[in-house]
């Protein structure tokens, strides 16, 4: 608006006149309602009118509306400065104890207000009134939520010695882990970005959780802090639009607007602060900007022409990030130089006085104001944008210097200089060694933090780690599964879904189930689950479905037990992780199926998978359409042939790629026990394939060996000549039909074993390992797939549907010449035949390295594999799969 001249200022103050007139006698509605009226008129007669989603660089909330501060300032102060040099203390500590551990001390430095406030304040903890508050603390400001534990007395001086320094047992976890707390920690936020994703689908599971009448949410609070730096990740702010339309009023975002990311400013030609504004107005938030400290409000009072926020909006944030780098001297010349006006408006401050003109979210009344705010707003989820100094306090030792993020140490100066300027009673002989500091327990700043927190229930963070354990179905509850399918042919996903259908029929468990889907229910069979369940939906159905004459017709619902998430597996995963932690956040056990395109999980959102790990969480993924070959005519791009390798990576997830349908219900079933009913923090991985064939009923006695990964699914023959087959998933059929050939056409009997998770006996096998190495005097153990093969030395071969890598984990374990076959490569469209004959993972080349197998032991001719290959119609010269 600056350049835009005012061709008749008397106009302007007139209009300017009648709107305070307004805003006196009738309120802010009256003039906004007003003002809209106009803007929607002056478009509709042809005015091309330009449209700004920020607002001036002023705080959101006028002085006159502020909430009173209702704490003790002074103690509070005090309080903060000793979190402060505690925190300061912990990462120092650690780093001359064992240098390199490394540790963050600006990122703290510049958010301790804020958090500060809150946990005075606000973050409510679980008590028998209250479900408690949520916290999704930035990780990099974990030293300082350890300083304030350990004033609270929740952490030791041991502890906080052995900051980063775990190994040994008492230390402390460098970012918020509840895999390593699981008694404190209550989200994982690390790597950047998955907290903020994260907060938003939990506010919104709260919501659903309460609109489904499961647990009573009400007045509980998401509070989400970041970085301004953090908002660059795309999880940042790729769901904030969710949240937006959702209208989660119970989630908060507090950004800590610093300035600055790890190497230099975030937006040093520009104001981050402004550009997040515009993108969380534009989403549907409320947005409250806390930039300027109560130290400017004397100047803004004076700023009757508009002159200083003129220079205030002048100014980028490279031109901020200098001003808290040099000295108010500094400050008075390059600031308000620019104007003679404003160097006469502070003629009288001396430049302390102008040093100490604070930012908002060092401001402990501004923030308060603003989170007073925030808990009070409806009918959208707040994004509060504090600005504040990355490093302050820290002084020449990286007070708002582009070093400050990698700063471990400060010198003894500005460790000086810190003590005096938050008044800590620290001597000068005790400055190097930066001693922790507790007052004594009857101290006023002890009883004052102690009684803050008993007022909000409690201590936080904090987690729970167990909830009431669920009824499990036993095996024959899923009788009709185990059966098999007669002559009829199913493929492995709906073999799936017979079995969610039976467990959300239960009396019991069945309200406890969630399904989850990315938009695809009815590729995997699903949609009659719409009208049986509903879909979730915080506003229900507004329209009349298309469908709404068939029998499986779309269905929205405000009590829908389905979470259809869209195109969107970032967030389905974010909602899975929600209902699959929800035993800890809501003390109550949910059961999430999230079913997708298996290509599109781990290697899509590996992150979130692994901080699922961290953080404990207990359900069920599965990957639909899974393997190289099964989702034949998709492609390159849809077709897995690796995600139980990428599964493996994580050590509590428990994988399986099952082939019948009575694995998927003895896996499933066990699995529920293991999580729900013996809460152990694991969860569970399985893939299913869309191919249609009989499935078979279960043989007796192969229940602990499908949990375990492999059984004895066929013996073999008498033939003189033996081999052993291994499959898993659908390709165990061409294992099956291979075994056929191997004895008809060539003689040689085959033992079929059914391989439902080489992951797992890879485990097994192991841990074995490891004992044996480590007990070398006893009896050493044997793994599972040692057991199963013990006696024999007849060579083994091994197809699966993917990378040979994934059946290569039990090599060491086979007594025996072992061989396997994968489908290394891009996959690519056509027939499943095709696909598997182009991979070499058919019946047919798991008859030829049968036979070659042979023939390497001189149990059989080198001829007899080539006559297989002319056979079988194999060419030895095509190209390796993986190279084209």
């Amino acid at each position: 608006m600056a350049a835009i001249p005012d061709m008749d200022p008397q106009e302007t103050q007139e209009w300017l006149d009648a709107l305070d007139a307004v805003l006196e006698l009738e309120g802010v509605e009256r003039a906004h309602f007003l003002l809209e009226q106009m803007i929607d008129k002056a478009r509709r007669s042809g005015a091309n009118l330009p449209y700004s989603a920020s607002t001036a660089y002023l705080n959101t909330i006028p002085v006159t509306q502020e909430e009173r501060f209702p704490g003790d300032l002074a103690l509070e102060r005090r309080i903060r400065a000793l979190i402060r040099w505690n925190a300061i203390a912990t990462v120092m500590q650690a780093n001359k104890k064992s240098p390199g551990v490394g540790g963050h001390i600006a990122s703290f430095a510049s958010a301790a207000t804020l958090y500060d406030v809150g946990f005075n304040h606000f973050f409510h903890a679980a008590d028998d009134k209250h479900g408690g508050d949520l916290l999704y603390i930035q990780g990099h400001s974990s030293p300082g939520i350890y300083a304030r534990a350990y004033l609270e007395g929740r952490l030791s001086d041991e502890q906080m010695k052995n900051f980063r320094q775990e190994v040994d047992g008492g230390g402390l976890p460098s970012y918020p882990h509840p895999w390593l707390m699981p008694d404190f920690w209550q989200f994982p936020t690390v790597s950047m970005g998955l907290g903020p994703l994260t907060a938003i689908y939990q506010a919104r599971f709260m919501k659903y959780l309460n609109d489904r009448g499961m647990v009573n949410t009400e007045n509980r609070k998401v509070w989400a802090f970041l970085g301004d730096g953090e908002t660059d990740e795309p999880e940042s702010l790729g769901a904030i639009s969710l949240a937006g339309r959702e209208r989660l009023d119970n989630l908060i975002f507090v950004v800590n607007c610093n300035l600055q990311r790890l190497d230099g400013p975030v937006r040093g030609n520009g104001k981050i602060i402004q550009e997040l504004e515009g993108v969380f107005r534009g989403a549907g938030w409320n947005v409250i900007k806390v930039v300027w400290g109560r130290h400017w409000d004397a100047l803004l009072a004076k700023d009757t022409k508009g002159l200083l926020l003129k220079r205030m909006e002048e100014c980028v944030d490279g031109d901020y990030q200098n001003y808290k780098a040099k000295d108010g001297a500094y400050v008075r010349q390059h600031f308000f130089g620019k104007y003679p006006e404003l160097l006469e408006m502070v003629a009288n401050m001396s430049d302390d006085d102008i040093w100490r003109l604070n930012r908002g979210g060092h401001d402990p009344f501004k923030v308060y104001a603003a989170y007073a705010a925030a808990t009070k707003h409806s009918g959208q989820p707040t994004v509060i944008l504090a600005k504040t100094v990355k490093g302050y306090g820290m002084g020449e030792s990286g007070e708002g210097q582009n070093i400050t993020h990698q700063a471990k140490k400060m010198s003894d100066v500005s460790l000086k200089a810190f003590r005096d300027r938050f008044n800590i009673p620290i001597a000068d002989d005790q400055l190097s060694s930066v001693p922790l500091y507790r007052p004594a327990e009857d101290s006023p700043e002890m009883q004052y933090l102690k009684e803050r927190r008993k007022a909000l229930g409690g201590y936080l963070p904090a987690r729970r780690q167990k909830a009431e354990a669920l009824p499990v179905p036993s095996l024959k509850d899923f009788d009709a599964i185990l059966a098999g399918t007669g002559e009829r042919e199913i493929s492995t996903t709906m073999a799936f879904v017979r079995v969610l259908s039976t467990l959300v029929k239960d009396k019991v468990i069945g309200k406890h189930v969630v399904p989850i889907v990315p938009d695809e229910a009815r590729t995997f069979g699903m949609e009659g689950m719409f009208r049986q369940l509903g879909i979730y939906s915080s506003q229900g159905q507004l329209y009349e479905p298309q469908d709404a004459d068939q029998v499986m017709f779309y269905k929205e619902s405000k009590n829908g037990q389905i979470l259809e998430e869209g195109i969107n597996e970032a967030g389905a995963f974010a909602s899975w992780l929600s209902a699959a932690t929800s035993y800890s956040n809501h003390g109550l056990a949910m059961i999430p199926f999230y079913i997708y395109y298996s290509m599109f999980g781990f290697q899509r959102i590996g992150d979130l998978a692994w901080l699922a790990g961290d953080a404990r969480a207990r359900g069920f993924l599965l990957g639909g359409t899974a393997g190289r070959t099964t989702l034949n005519g998709e492609g390159l791009q849809h077709e897995d042939g690796h995600s139980h390798l990428q599964a493996a990576t994580i050590p509590n997830c428990i994988s399986y790629d099952p082939a019948y349908a009575y694995e998927l219900a003895v896996i499933i079933q066990d699995g529920l026990r293991r999580m729900y009913k013996e809460q152990e923090d694991v969860y569970y991985y399985l893939t299913v394939m869309n191919e249609n064939y009989v499935h078979p009923p279960m043989p007796k006695g192969v229940e602990e060996g499908i949990i375990k990964g492999m059984y004895l699914l066929k013996k073999a023959g008498k033939k003189k000549l033996k081999v052993r087959l291994m499959g898993s998933g659908t390709i165990l059929r061409e294992v099956e039909a291979a075994a056929e050939l191997l004895e008809n056409d060539f003689g040689v009997s085959a033992e079929v074993w059914s391989i439902t998770s080489f992951n797992e006996l890879r485990r097994d096998g192991l841990d074995a390992a490891r004992w044996n190495r480590l007990h070398p005097e006893k009896p050493q153990r044997d793994s599972y797939v040692g057991k199963c093969l013990k006696g024999g030395k007849e060579p083994v071969i091994a197809s699966t549907d993917y990378m040979k890598a994934y059946a290569d984990q039990i090599r060491e374990f086979v007594p025996a010449n072992y061989v396997t076959l994968g489908t290394d490569g891009f996959g690519r469209s056509d027939s499943r035949e095709k696909l598997r004959r182009f991979f070499e993972v058919d019946r047919y080349y798991v008859v030829v390295a049968a036979l070659k197998a042979l023939a390497d032991e001189g149990g059989l001719p080198a001829a007899k594999v080539s006559e297989a290959m002319k056979k079988y119609g194999i060419d030895p010269d095509k190209p390796n799969p993986v190279t084209v």
